[in-house]
């Protein structure tokens, strides 16, 4: 099943269940579901994730 091109976070718990269920790690699952999710966020949530992500990002 594809992942679920979207910034929200109903979107992060859809995409974790899916790796999850293609047998991905819980944690791989979460790092692949919010990177999708910072990838498509827009607007105020974007500033918000790349605010909260900037240590971790070059």
């Amino acid at each position: 099943m594809p992942m679920d091109k979207s910034g929200s976070a109903q979107s992060v718990g859809k995409n974790y269940k899916t790796e999850v269920a293609a047998g991905k790690p819980k944690k791989q699952a979460l790092a692949i579901a919010l990177s999708e999710q910072r990838t498509h966020a827009k607007g105020k949530v974007k500033a918000k994730l790349e605010a909260a992500y900037e240590k971790y990002i070059k």
